[in-house]
């Protein structure tokens, strides 16, 4: 056990790999179905497979109360229904933009938790975090246009894409803040079970008021077999993993290693597609990459400062 809990930072890496892999190789097959079903079907499908262990912990359920269950709402609204689907809309975008770009937005997550955290439960933020979060803004732009300007009145693909992407770090930032009152009572098993169960019931009520559940007969049994991949890999597993690596790490430590997520999948899209971001993208990608690193950092040292 001892030994587990030194390799803790690469069972954060593990997972992040997986997402990456999710991203770029996975989801996009899935692009043939209306996004509500997927996020539904994958959902369901992982929650009916954890079903045994959460009535074997089903215990656990009785510690919550009202608040608690708010939180858990809010949680799958956000970053199980509106935040999966944001992000695999902007997926689903393959042919548009490079996969990589959508990914890499995605480390504007922390910087959408803070504020938050600032907003909602009144945390305190130092004047420094405005300069960092203002430079990860700038990096975020390179990453997604490069030396290029937007161009609105084309309806370019790659300004969608990268407003999903920023919808879906947004609604995951906001889950992560509610997720700190969601599991005070019961452990991080109970709560994943919880996180897929409450979203697969959201989905089930989106997919039936959108008519996508009749949808459900044009899965192909490749699709099928993407989505078992995806509940026993880049789903519950990783997961699994990275609250397992969470529990033992520093943030700081952690924002380094959750760097496995777009790193993996800049691999990922240059061996199986050959897209590779162009030099003034590299350039965005390491200004937003260190400067949500500062705001990880800012984040511990803020939190050493109030409980001394």
């Amino acid at each position: 056990m001892h030994i587990l809990k030194k390799l803790a930072p690469l069972f954060i890496v593990a997972a992040a790999t997986l997402w990456g892999l999710d991203g770029i190789i996975l989801r996009p097959s899935l692009y043939s179905l209306p996004v509500p079903l997927v996020v539904f079907v994958e959902h369901a499908l992982a929650f009916l497979i954890m079903l045994p262990f959460f009535i074997k912990e089903f215990k656990e359920v009785k510690k919550l109360k009202k608040g608690d269950w708010g939180a858990f709402v809010w949680i799958a609204i956000f970053g199980g229904a509106i935040g999966t689907m944001a992000i695999t809309k902007a997926l689903f975008y393959v042919h548009f933009v490079n996969l990589s770009v959508v990914i890499l937005l995605q480390k504007f997550q922390p910087l959408f938790a803070l504020f938050l955290a600032w907003l909602i439960l009144k945390e305190k933020l130092p004047k420094k975090f405005f300069i960092w979060a203002g430079l990860a803004v700038v990096g975020g732009y390179f990453v997604t246009f490069g030396l290029k300007l937007p161009n609105f009145s084309t309806g370019e693909k790659t300004i969608a894409a990268a407003l999903f992407s920023l919808l879906a770090a947004f609604s995951f930032a906001s889950s992560t803040v509610f997720s700190k009152r969601a599991i005070q009572k019961i452990n991080f098993r109970v709560g994943t079970y919880l996180r897929f169960g409450v979203t697969s019931l959201i989905m089930l009520l989106v997919v039936i008021g959108t008519g996508n559940i009749n949808n459900i007969n044009q899965i192909n049994l490749h699709q099928f077999i993407t989505f078992l991949i995806i509940v026993f890999s880049t789903g519950g597993l990783a997961i699994f993993l990275y609250y397992y690596g969470l529990k033992q790490v520093t943030a700081s430590v952690s924002s380094i290693c959750e760097l496995g997520f777009p790193v993996s999948a800049i691999l990922f899209e240059y061996l199986i597609r050959g897209n590779v971001l162009s030099w003034a993208q590299w350039i965005g990608a390491i200004i937003l990459g260190y400067s949500i690193y500062k705001v990880s950092v800012m984040k511990k040292e803020q939190t050493k400062i109030e409980i001394v």
